[in-house]
């Protein structure tokens, strides 16, 4: 699930077709992309989709992705697959950019970059009344915020902290 854009889902036939639009970033901008990742076996709801990895565990691989197994010659240590389209400013096709996202780029504790835009997330979500806010509350929130060093020497996540985080707990 791609946190904050639940309402923005797209048929997978689409994802290749350039005149769908899946969202526009302006050249020379960034964004930070948070997914939920739920492991097989979890408590957590999981739809039934069409994947690479199959519905039973088991890789549905030819072609291209068959060469891209692991060395057991599964996909046991991919998490995930992402696959990003983009164009290039004044182009009318996209390109494909696609990333394993492994086991081993899992961490045990969060970087305070990470911190940070998962508090901003935790905020957005309790103040949209989001039904996946789960446990999340604004004390807990501004309390981590509150102990991130950046949230001293930026200007814009001091004031996230100080002023809108606290005003958005009495909205």
């Amino acid at each position: 699930r791609l946190i904050g854009y639940e309402n923005r889902k797209m048929a997978a036939e689409d994802f290749a077709d350039d005149t769908k639009d899946g969202g526009e970033l302006g050249a020379g901008h960034s964004v930070t992309v948070l997914y939920e990742v739920a492991l097989k076996g979890s408590a957590q709801e999981i739809p039934e989709v069409d994947s690479r990895y199959g519905t039973s565990g088991q890789a549905q691989a030819s072609g291209e992705d068959a060469q891209k197994k692991d060395d057991a010659g599964t996909f046991e240590n991919e998490l995930a697959y992402l696959s990003i389209r983009y164009k290039e400013p004044d182009e009318d096709s996209s390109k494909l950019l696609e990333y394993p996202l492994t086991k081993d780029m899992m961490q045990d504790e969060m970087s305070d970059n990470m911190s940070w835009a998962a508090g901003v997330a935790q905020t957005g979500m309790l103040l949209k009344g989001s039904q996946y806010s789960g446990t999340s509350d604004y004390e807990s929130i501004l309390e981590r915020l509150q102990a991130l060093p950046q949230a001293q020497t930026d200007s814009y996540k001091r004031e996230f902290v100080e002023k809108i985080l606290p005003a958005a707990q009495w909205n």
